[in-house]
């Protein structure tokens, strides 16, 4: 149930955004914008504070207000703990409810956090054998934070591709399959191999994600495996 404590800015987001949602037009610019300058208005900016806030926005359970309570929670990152893992895991599981809010929330917020505590990749391995296909999903999702600041020490996207490799789900294919793309940018030659070696086992949707960024000749030449 919503808190009945809503702090004033809270109060003055929902005001702004009432009667407007997804299926109204509300873009996600619109919101960011609003979120920025909400967040600046804040007095107390410490990290217990903030994610209380956030708290409460996630349980109202709207998505535009989900989007404010991730951007948020992304802001306090210097201020991350390793008690921030467990806060942020239980968003996942609690709030999260589909592909958006789990791309939202982990190629920032939960990945900046991993980036920072990477010995928590056992945990997120573990997200492969969750039955919400949105968690399954972030244990791909939440490595493209860290392979894009190229801090991958002690964490092993291949092993996730292993694990996630034949998901019966599109929307968790889909996930590794980008996951493994923005990979291969970094490290090409090791993803084309990963991907010469399971293109047999591997579903073709993930697969063809995996591949979009090589250039026209390679892309052929995996394709015709």
């Amino acid at each position: 149930m919503p808190s009945s404590n809503a702090h004033p800015v809270i109060e003055e987001i929902k005001e702004s955004l009432e009667g407007l949602s997804k299926q109204t037009g509300l873009k996600t610019e619109t919101i960011r914008e609003l979120s920025s300058k909400s967040f600046n208005r804040l007095e107390d900016k410490s990290i217990d504070f903030v994610i209380g806030l956030c708290q409460r926005l996630l349980e109202e359970r709207q998505w535009e207000l989900g989007v404010i309570a991730y951007d948020w929670a992304f802001r306090v990152k210097k201020q991350y703990c390793e008690a921030t893992f467990e806060v942020f895991e239980d968003w996942l599981e609690q709030y999260v409810s589909g592909w958006g809010d789990c791309d939202d929330f982990c190629t920032h917020a939960f990945g900046e956090l991993l980036t920072q505590y990477p010995y928590f990749f056992q945990r997120v391995a573990k997200w492969t054998e969750h039955p919400d296909f949105w968690v399954r999903r972030a244990a791909a999702v939440i490595l493209i934070y860290p392979i894009k600041k190229g801090r991958l020490q002690d964490l092993n996207p291949y092993l996730i591709a292993n694990l996630l490799m034949e998901d019966d789900h599109d929307l968790v294919l889909k996930g590794y399959g980008w996951m493994l793309k923005v990979l291969s940018c970094y490290q090409p030659d090791d993803v084309r191999e990963y991907l010469e070696q399971n293109h047999a086992r591997m579903p073709r949707v993930a697969f063809r994600y995996a591949i979009e960024k090589y250039p026209a000749e390679v892309r052929q030449a995996l394709m015709a495996l």
